[in-house]
């Protein structure tokens, strides 16, 4: 059985909301996941003994938070490479995060992305339990979980 973790950050509770529907998608695709809060990550060792990560975090100012940049130099150390991930986050205006994240993850960890379509259906705002929001999110759980 595969192991997935989800990583997120969420200030008003939506991005922890997409990472738990996320969570759910793992669990339909017959995984096993476990979600952690950025803050609970204090070492590479942490992000240890996975077969896929999803990270996720809002756009504040067109931008990931500064915990989340922060917490993607000690990923670094981590040997991530080749390993299966995702990317989410919630926004109120540009939803730049998302994609700044898929890229680090691509492009600096040389992890292998998962892409379920456009970005907008994970990007969303999610303010309520929008059916759209929270399926293409389980969808996505469903997709990375699946490609281990």
């Amino acid at each position: 059985m595969a192991k997935v973790l989800i990583v997120y950050f969420s200030r008003t509770g939506n991005t922890e909301k997409m990472a738990q529907y996320i969570a759910e998608g793992v669990r339909f695709a017959g995984s096993e996941v476990e979600l952690k809060k950025v803050s609970k990550v204090k070492s590479e060792d942490d992000l240890n003994g996975y077969d896929a990560y999803i990270f996720g975090c809002p756009t504040y100012h067109r931008e990931m938070t500064q915990n989340f940049k922060t917490f993607f130099f000690l990923a670094e150390k981590a040997a991530l490479a080749g390993k299966a991930a995702g990317a989410f986050g919630s926004y109120t205006h540009s939803g730049d995060a998302p994609k700044v994240i898929a890229d680090t993850m691509e492009f600096v960890l040389k992890m292998k992305m998962v892409n379920l379509g456009s970005f907008n259906a994970l990007e969303g705002k999610l303010q309520k339990d929008d059916a759209e929001i929270v399926k293409a999110c389980q969808d996505y759980g469903k997709a990375v979980a699946e490609t281990v």
